[in-house]
């Protein structure tokens, strides 16, 4: 027996469905009137199904918005403005204020979390977008600001515990409640690029250090080992302390100048200092297993506001963009709990949003 199966799609047509609600009148004067469905907002108006997949186009696959437009027309023949589009995200947004108020505090009690940034242009100037994420959870936050104003409006580092992994940003460092830990990726990058330059032999060796100490973590991991014996522990820190000592020899302080302000420092010895002054928080990944080398989760989250931004260009009103983001955190959250994102929006636009589960492990 010989088959073939074929995966096609059916015509598609768009279901126009009229309501009427009879009014009745008593022979006392009273009159009564038939209720309309909830989707029955006016004389004419957009259902659930069609305004979860506007948004659905519009946030999670960041086709932009004249475009949406052509495809309902085209697809579905129904005009849909684009100011209707706009106004569909925005609708989706007002009612995910329980939503992303219980993604705050699941954020907050975390016991690991990853933190980023990006800048991006709304009312045609730079505002940025903050952004705090777990393996199972994403918040963005807009703002004019970049420091910790703008964090702290975001409403999760300001009480935040846990260990909060970042790129080494000096306003994270404001937040004393929290443990730090440095970003591995970019201290590679760095790394690689002082290695190259003519006695800076430490570099070349702080990158074999660091890379074969989270490949080991890695290997024990694997095998249900939590923790680095003490013997190794210190060994990698011995190590480490070697290389650092190393390199303030390539790099001495560099002699009193009689100019004003502070003496210019090389790229090798900035990034030596920092190494140096935050080892605890460079090593974080080695004295808890629960922490990651890098911050590639953040960046994950960060880099599809760059997306958003290449395709669609910037947002016309702060108000668009916030929509867009917050849209975006639910959909980000959804798709990290293995929920369908266009299911969870139908759920939204009928006003019953997915919700995060209780806990989080980070």
């Amino acid at each position: 027996m010989t088959r073939r199966q074929v995966y096609d799609l059916p015509s598609i047509e768009a279901i126009i469905t009229e309501h009427r609600a009879e009014r009745r009148r008593c022979h006392c004067g009273c009159e009564t009137a038939a209720a309309f469905p909830d989707e029955a907002t006016g004389p004419a108006c957009y259902g659930p199904n069609l305004r979860a997949l506007v948004c659905y186009l519009v946030v999670r696959q960041h086709i932009p918005i004249a475009r949406v437009a052509e495809l309902m027309r085209d697809a579905y023949g129904i005009p849909v403005s684009s100011g209707t589009i706009v106004a569909m995200v925005k609708e989706g947004a007002a009612m995910l204020d329980g939503f992303l108020a219980q993604l705050r505090d699941q954020l907050g009690a975390a016991d690991v979390a990853h933190a980023d940034e990006t800048g991006l242009r709304v009312e045609s100037s730079l505002h940025w977008v903050h952004s705090v994420s777990t393996g199972l959870l994403t918040l963005y936050h807009l703002d004019k600001k970049r420091g910790t104003e703008a964090m702290d409006a975001m409403g999760v580092l300001a009480n935040f515990t846990g260990v909060l992994v970042h790129d080494g940003w000096s306003p994270y460092r404001r937040y004393t409640a929290l443990t730090h830990a440095l970003c591995g990726a970019h201290h590679l990058r760095e790394l690689d690029g002082v290695a190259d330059v003519e006695g800076q032999g430490w570099a070349t060796e702080m990158v074999a250090l660091l890379a074969d100490t989270w490949h080991r973590v890695l290997d024990l991991k694997e095998t249900g080992t939590s923790a680095f014996s003490a013997a190794e522990l210190a060994a990698i820190r011995s190590s480490y302390d070697t290389i650092i000592a190393a390199g303030h020899v390539a790099n001495p302080a560099p002699a009193p100048s009689r100019r004003r302000g502070r003496t210019k420092k090389t790229k090798a010895a900035n990034l030596l200092g920092r190494l140096d002054t935050y080892a605890d928080d460079v090593l974080r990944f080695a004295t808890d297993f629960s922490v990651s080398f890098d911050n590639n989760e953040a960046e994950r989250q960060v880099r599809m506001v760059k997306v958003q931004q290449k395709i669609s260009g910037g947002f016309r009103t702060k108000a668009g963009a916030t929509a867009w983001l917050a849209v975006r955190s639910y959909l980000a959250t959804v798709m990290k709990n293995g929920e369908n994102p266009l299911g969870a929006l139908r759920r939204l636009m009928v006003a019953d949003p997915w919700m995060p589960p209780v806990a989080d492990s980070g």
